[in-house]
Formats: structure tokens, sequence, C-alpha cells
């Protein structure tokens, strides 16, 4: 006596499943609903708009369904009868967050495809597959049921939409990292895909975190089996975490190759898709686990606010490139190459002025997922600000000899039973790890919206952060961020507040043109017959309009920073530095 989910193709080339839902013992009234949204993604989704062809009945009777609002249906039941609902779902949505099909693969999220029967969400839930195309595998961290072909089962709905599904022809590998069985599938890979060296390196990076959770208590791991889903696109990037899986997508190019030369070091492409691996594995402890109390009980009908993203997100976008380089996998100078780009993100943005990241972590329903132009100039990202706040606290606390970031962490793990906390928990744990003054720094830099003191931390451990000896180029030194090509010019996306472009009275969506004269179709171009600090005339397209505008070049443009290793540092600043990159 499940809810019971039938998940079918009905249409390939349509891009259509057919679900099949049915609840025994239905409510005179019986609601049913899909979310709105998709935990880890925080932003109103609608996935109910790909929902058609409604039908229910009870046996032989058809049963009426009316439809209260967008996401939601009430059953007219009678008697104690199954009620069996049927519908389609269109999958065309080839990110991580909802539902895909057609005649090479499947995937799906719960959420974007099994409707909640209100009321009933505590009780087992059971999903089935119907029949597949010749060679099609499924790739699931839920457990299957026994004795039963194509047939998983979760304790309630919140573990059932927790687990998505990957179908189709794949890659498949296997690893143990603690004791722990960890699978790997990947579609959609060139041949000459290198899998024994993505398991290899996906291995270290499992053991590393789990040795930072649970040191020796390895048999505390919070999950029996895992699963890497990753898709390969011609270009792409992203992933979602979920509590024993993690659906990934990646550029073709930068997954690792049997034929790429060895000795320089691995790839650009492929550090980034290593760090995107590590981030949403370490969200298997922070936020799935160990997650906002906003979060204890999930409401899938609408937002759920807090004001911890820069903790959840940002501390693990810390740990992501952190875990790399103490694997090994990175060397230290990379790290810190690595870490560069993530302080110019948060300098270049005006925003961090304007919003605290715990601000921003509370608006991110509205800013972070649906950014424009004026995004950079009026928030900053609880991600990047968040994971340098973490860096600031580790460093921090091991310059005070409080322990490290780590010891916080497995603080923070053992205090909730691996559940749910507040900030209140977190400042508190701080205090007891490293007192009161450390406590009141980590809130003023949440909610604050001053610069971070990371050059002085930095210099505790014979790194030096300062600015590059080159100046920037024209885009970067008048505030634009822009797109270029031979074809479509100069184009606008963003001014940055107080910029010089600003001030000149250029705006997002202009074409720049022409630089004294001169036609460009790369602004950086014009330094070969303009000087810093000089002044230009440049002129523009807005609204089929051309104009001239008069613009200054800044005689000291910020410059971006670079973070490297000081040669000259104390002995004791290169003791601390190897206690934090490779403890």
């Amino acid at each position: 006596m499940t809810i019971a989910y039938h998940v079918e193709i009905a249409d390939a080339h349509a891009h259509l499943w057919r679900v099949t839902l049915t609840v025994p013992r239905p409510a005179p009234l019986q609601r049913l609903s899909l979310p709105v949204w998709i935990p880890g993604s925080y932003l109103v989704r609608e996935f109910a708009r790909h929902l058609s062809a409604l039908e229910a009945r009870q046996g032989t009777r058809a049963v009426a369904l009316t439809q209260l609002d967008k996401a939601t249906w009430q059953a007219a039941c009678d008697g104690r009868g199954a009620l069996v609902v049927t519908y389609l779902v269109y999958a065309f949505d080839t990110s991580v967050r909802a539902a895909f099909l057609d005649a090479e693969r499947g995937f799906f999220n719960g959420t974007s495809v099994c409707l909640r029967v209100e009321g009933r969400e505590d009780e087992p839930h059971t999903l089935t597959l119907g029949a597949l195309p010749r060679g099609w595998q499924v790739a699931t961290a839920m457990p299957a049921q026994p004795g039963k072909a194509r047939a998983w089962t979760a304790v309630d709905y919140h573990e059932f939409v927790d687990h998505p599904f990957t179908l189709g022809r794949f890659w498949h590998g296997r690893f143990d990292a603690a004791g722990v069985p960890h699978e790997f599938v990947v579609t959609g890979a060139w041949p000459g895909f290198d899998g024994e060296r993505l398991l290899a390196d996906v291995k270290k990076i499992c053991e590393a975190q789990i040795a930072l959770w649970h040191g020796r208590r390895r048999r505390d791991v919070p999950f029996t089996r895992y699963v890497f889903m990753l898709h390969a696109t011609e270009d792409g990037y992203g992933g979602l975490e979920h509590r024993a899986s993690t659906a990934l997508i990646a550029s073709r190019r930068d997954l690792p190759r049997k034929d790429a030369p060895s000795g320089n070091g691995p790839a650009d492409g492929y550090v980034n898709l290593l760090g995107l691996i590590s981030h949403e594995y370490f969200h298997t402890w922070n936020v799935k686990r160990l997650r906002p109390a906003e979060f204890a009980r999930l409401d899938y009908a609408r937002e759920n606010y807090t004001s911890l993203l820069w903790f959840f997100e940002g501390f693990t976008s810390y740990y992501d490139d952190l875990v790399l380089v103490r694997a090994g996998l990175i060397d230290e100078a990379r790290y810190l190459k690595l870490l560069a780009k993530t302080v110019n993100g948060v300098l270049g943005t005006p925003g961090r002025t304007v919003q605290s990241v715990a601000q921003a972590s509370f608006d991110a329903w509205v800013k972070y997922y649906r950014c424009d132009e004026n995004t950079p100039n009026a928030t900053v990202s609880y991600y990047t600000k968040g994971a340098l706040v973490a860096l600031a606290l580790d460093l921090a606390l091991r310059a005070g000899g409080h322990g490290s970031l780590d010891d916080l962490m497995r603080r923070l793990w053992q205090r909730s039973g691996g559940g749910a906390i507040g900030e209140a928990d977190i400042i508190d744990a701080v205090r007891a790890q490293a007192g009161e003054a450390i406590a009141d720094d980590l809130h003023h830099w949440v909610h604050g919206t001053d610069d971070l003191p990371l050059a002085p931390l930095l210099a505790r451990f014979g790194v030096t952060l300062a600015p590059e000896a080159s100046a920037p180029g024209l885009a970067a030194a008048l505030g634009l961020r822009v797109s270029e090509g031979p074809v479509s010019g100069v184009q606008v996306k963003t001014v940055l507040r107080g910029s010089a472009a600003e001030r000149a009275g250029v705006a997002a969506g202009d074409e720049l043109i022409a630089v004294d004269g001169w036609r460009v179709r790369r602004l950086d171009d014009a330094q070969a017959w303009v000087a810093p600090g000089a002044r230009f005339e440049l002129l523009l397209v807005r609204d089929q309009r051309v104009r001239r505008v008069d613009v200054q070049w800044p005689a000291q443009p910020p410059r971006p920073v670079q973070i490297t290793l000081d040669a000259q540092a104390p002995a004791a600043a290169a003791a601390l530095r190897r206690a934090w990159l490779r403890p």
C-alpha cells in the first residue's frame, strides 16, 4: 500500500513521458500538486507548465479533476478504491534541474514529473519504469525494490524526489572510497574519453572529503552508495546535488582524453570539471544533511527563504578547489591562481558594497537566479563572497591557534547530528572554538559590506595578494562588460556602477562602433592609438540612433589582483601554509 508511480516513454520524438500515479485509500477531496522548484536551485521554475492530458479514475469510474492553482489539482473521490491519475510530461530541458527525453537518452528529477499526494508525503513511495529501447541502461541512487525489475522505493516523498534518473546508453565505471561503493555514468562523451583517469581522480576527491568530515570514523559516512551522473555536451557546465547522487553537465572537451599530452598538469577545463564534482559531492554533507533550519521541512509550493546560502553554497565553494590541492590533483600555485580568480570576481562586483552576503542569500530567489545588466551593481554572489568568508575564517582560526575551518565543520556536524542549523549555531560554534573576537569578525563579514582583510591574513601563511603589474584592458578600465566578435562587433552587456563608462553615459545594450573615428570590433584594439589616461570620442548606436560620447580613460583604473607564494616567507609561515593546503 504505497504511493506508486509508473513512468514510461510516451513518444521519444515528441519528448513526452507518460506518468501513472496510483494512490491507495485517497481522501474524498484528494489534492495533488507538482513542486514549483527543485531543492538546490533557488528559483520558482513552474514545472507544472509541462504537464498535460491529466485524467483520473477509480476502477472504471472517471474522477473529476479540478485545478485549484497553477500547480495543484483536486480529485473528487468516492469510496476507498485506489485513485489512478495519468498525465503527460513534456521533457526537453537539457539542464540538471528538470526532465529530458529523446531517442538517445532520458533524464528526470521527481520534482518535475511526479505529482505530490498532499497529506501522504511521509508514506513509502515507489517508482517503476516501462519498456525501454534496446540497450538502454538506468542509473539512480534510489534503492531498488527487491524482487522486481526496473522498480525502486523510497521511505517518503522527500527522499523519492531526491534521486534523479539517467537512462540511455552510457559509459559506466565504479570505485570504492572509504569502503563505500561509488558509481560514475557518462553520456555523450567523445571517443577517446579516459574514464579510468576520471575514476581515479574522483576517487581521490571523495576520499579527501570523507576524511575531512569523518576522520578515522569512516563508518559514519551518511550514505551506503553514491552515483555521479554526467552528461557531456558541446558547451555546458553545471551540477545539482542530491542526497546520494549528483547530476552534472560538462563540455565534452573538458573530459580527460587517453591521448592527452602529459607533463604540464591537468588542462584548465578538466580542473574546472573536477572542481564542479568536488563542489557537488561536498554538498552531500553541507546542505543535504547539515542544512539551514528553514529547510528542515521543505515547502515545494513556494520559495523557501534562508539567509545562510553564504555558508551552505559559499563554504562549499571554498572547499571545492581546496580539496583538489589537498588530494594532489593540482599544485599550490594552481590553487592560488584559482583563488585569485574568485577574489577578482568579488572585487569586480560593485554590488559587494551595496548588499551583504547574508542579504544576497535571502534574495537569491529574485536576484541571483534572475540576472540582468544591473545585477553586478546591485548584489554580490553568495557563492564567491561566501567562499572568501570561509577563506578568511579558516586563515583567522589557523593563525590564532584555534584549529581550522575543518574542525568547525566537524563540530557543527556533531552538534547537530548532521541536521538543521541556524546562524546562531554557526556563530556559537565559532565562539566555542575561537572566542568572541573571531565570532564577531564572522558576523561582521557576513552582515557587512566591507572588503575582507584577505591580504594580511594570507601574508601570515607566506602568500602575497597584490595588484597585477600590467594595466587592465580598455573595456575593464572603463568598467564595461562586453561581448565581441568579427560580425556582431562590440555589444555592451553591463556598465559597472561608478565607472568611467557610466559617467560618460554608455548604457547596457549599446553597440560600440568606433573610437576617435576608427572602426573597432574589439574595444581593446583602440589601445593601439589611445593612451591610458587620455580622453577620446566613442561612437555608439542605441535604439537605431548614432550617438557620440566623450570618454575619459581613468588614470589609475582598478587592477586585478594576483595571489602568489612568497619565496621569502619565514619558516613559520610556510609551516602554516602546509598545514592549510596539505593537512
